[in-house]
This record gives C-alpha cells, sequence and structure tokens, in this order.
C-alpha cells in the first residue's frame, strides 16, 4: 500500500468476547495463537514494518506488514491476497481496537479498501472470522471448564462445610447465581447453606458428570448423572454453565430429565 491508494471504503464490526484483554491480544503478538484463529502456517512479526501471513484452511493466501501496534489496545496492519485478487498484496488497511467491557473485551474492527463492491464481499467474512476468533480465545480462556463442573457436581456432596465453600469459592464468581426446579439462588453466600440443606434432605446424594463437557463462546452443558447412597442411578439431567471472562461460573442452571419409564 502506497500513499497514493484512496481507502475511501470501509466496513466497521464491533463483538464482545468473554476474556480479558490481556488474553484477546495475545493473539495479535504471536504466531503460535495468530494460527490458532487464521489456520495452521500463518505467522505474524508483531511490530511495525513486521510481516504478516494468512493461510486460510482451504489454501487462500493473504500477505501484510504491520503499521502500529499498541498493546493491548490496537494493531493495524495492511490486508491483500497474495495471487493479488480481489485485493493485491498490501492493498488494504485492517484496524483492530481493543476496550475493556466489564471485565471482558469489546473489539471493534475496521477494514478500509479501495473499492465498495470489495468491501460489500468481505462483510460475511469478516462476521465469520470475528466469530471463529471469539470462540478460539473463549476456548483457551475456559480451559478448565470440565475440571471446574467436576468440582461443583463434588461440592454438591462433600461433607466439611470449610472445604466445599473453598472449592467453590475458586471455580464460582461472588455474584453466581443458581437455578433449577428447587433453587432460586443469588451469591455464593446463599448457595453454601442451600447446599448444606439438599444434604440435610437427601443425604447421600451424589452428582457425576457424563460424557465430555460442550462449550461454546463461555456457555458449557454438562450432562450429569444422580445416584443414591446406595450408588443406584436416580435420575439425570443436564446443567448450563456460564462462565465469565476470568474463567469462573458466573451462572448454573440444572434441568433434570424426565424419569425413565418402568
Amino acid at each position: 500500500m502506497t500513499a497514493q491508494d484512496k481507502l475511501d471504503h470501509r466496513l466497521d464490526r464491533t463483538i464482545v468476547i468473554n476474556a480479558p484483554r490481556e488474553a484477546v491480544f495475545r493473539y495479535f503478538t504471536d504466531s503460535s495463537h495468530w494460527s490458532k484463529w487464521w489456520g495452521a502456517g500463518s505467522t505474524i512479526d508483531s511490530h511495525p514494518g513486521g510481516k504478516i501471513y494468512i493461510k486460510y484452511p482451504e489454501g487462500t493466501e493473504v500477505a501484510g506488514e504491520v503499521l502500529e501496534v499498541k498493546p493491548p489496545d490496537k494493531i493495524v496492519f495492511t490486508y491483500g491476497y497474495m495471487k493479488g485478487n480481489p485485493i493485491p498484496a498490501g492493498g488494504s488497511r485492517v484496524t483492530i481496537q481493543l476496550a475493556a467491557d466489564r471485565g471482558a473485551t469489546r473489539l471493534t474492527l475496521t477494514h478500509e479498501l479501495a473499492d465498495a463492491a470489495i468491501r460489500d464481499q468481505h462483510v460475511q467474512g469478516w462476521r465469520y472470522q470475528l466469530s471463529l476468533f471469539s470462540n478460539v480465545v473463549a476456548d483457551e480462556v475456559n480451559a478448565g471448564a470440565a475440571g471446574a463442573i467436576d468440582a461443583w457436581f463434588d461440592s454438591w456432596a462433600e461433607p466439611d462445610a470449610a472445604t466445599r465453600e473453598k472449592t467453590l469459592a475458586g471455580i464460582a464468581a461472588p455474584e453466581l447465581s443458581f437455578h433449577d426446579r428447587y433453587s432460586n439462588i443469588s451469591g455464593l453466600a446463599e448457595l453454601f447453606p442451600h447446599i448444606a440443606a439438599a444434604q440435610h434432605f437427601m443425604p447421600g446424594m451424589r452428582m457425576k458428570r457424563s460424557g465430555d463437557v460442550r462449550h461454546c463462546q463461555g456457555t458449557v452443558l454438562a450432562d450429569f448423572s444422580l445416584a443414591g447412597p446406595d450408588g443406584v442411578e436416580r435420575g439425570s439431567g443436564t446443567n448450563v454453565f456460564v462462565f465469565g471472562p476470568g474463567g469462573r461460573i458466573e451462572t448454573a442452571t440444572g434441568f433434570l430429565n424426565p424419569p425413565k419409564p418402568k
């Protein structure tokens, strides 16, 4: 891109990623993270004048140059296709800005191009790529989700109150909300005695995760089985967990399956 190039057409897109800014910005400064977003073999040399290279999974190649880096707020780079069509290498400019948003990150992307029709062709592409990016970041931030959920289920059967409360405080936000057919709980301070009451009225009952968790951008589905003190299954269901930007559970909602016909 030269000083004579006129980039009079732009597209803008803003999304919120459920992760801290520092975790998001790592993907613009490290090739191993950059390639998790764009595809294997993609690289970035994150300093003014450094090169970017993107290799999409289907083989399309993009080249550009970093123009500005301001961690953890902003990165600007040129963008174009190595085969020159529809944008020559370096023939457009991408600006990504990050802002803190209640612990999460508000990402604003601006892509400046020389042609309105080419701009319009990239609207859905960026909608898709930023959705992928949000998932990649969320997968990293919530890599320990399965362990946290196992600890959640175990805590409901933990007999020692101090141990139970320490475990839950480590995996859940203080303002956690929990709902099921028998619970409408706000905050860990209310959850602690609620679990104690559940143990009193349903002694020996234990929940255990069944199968792998399913995760999408901070929302996690976990199937579970419910067994009595004799080890016989008494029921099953699914919990929906929402993890916050710091990787701790902020909401949990439980659904019991209908009883199996006898």
